[in-house]
């Protein structure tokens, strides 16, 4: 990510819809400096496409304590997709994650808007690190009712050597 990126990212999504602001990329951008979240955008045709990042040090207290990071908020944006973006932005995130782990760890939501990441997922490998379904990095107990938006996920893993 470089310094121009978040007011471009941000008018993406904001036609999109999607709740990505310019302050949440910039915030992106100061962690990346940090060294503590590196952020990869992806441009097709010299027009931005998508992002991911690297959480060094995941929300997701199993995956801290395991010392496992977390490729995080993984967006191709509509028009680009099926082109192999996601696969790419993937790729890269899972070789800088393999310069310091053996093991990545990735969440994945539970509605229909996230099918094909969780198809994506899968066929790279990934596999649910067991613990169930978590709603705000929080473990759901059995019988509990949450509701079924972005905070609930799936936390899966993969080896990656």
């Amino acid at each position: 990510m470089r310094a121009e990126d978040p007011p471009v990212m941000a008018a993406h999504y904001a036609e999109l819809g999607w709740a990505k602001t310019v302050a949440l990329f910039e915030r992106y951008l100061a962690e990346q400096s940090a060294g503590d979240r590196p952020v990869l955008v992806a441009e097709a045709d010299e027009i931005f496409a998508g992002h991911v990042t690297v959480l060094w040090r995941s929300s997701y207290e199993p995956f801290v304590e395991a010392g496992i990071p977390e490729i995080s908020d993984l967006n191709v944006v509509p028009g680009f997709r099926r082109r192999g973006i996601a696969t790419a932005l993937m790729d890269e995130a899972e070789r800088i994650v393999g310069e310091r782990s053996d093991v990545a760890g990735i969440g994945v939501g539970l509605y229909a808007d996230y099918g094909p990441a969780q198809r994506m997922y899968v066929q790279r490998g990934y596999l649910p690190d067991g613990r169930g379904v978590v709603y705000d990095w929080s473990p759901v107990t059995p019988g509990a009712s949450i509701p079924i938006d972005d905070d609930a996920v799936l936390m899966m893993t993969r080896r990656l050597r």
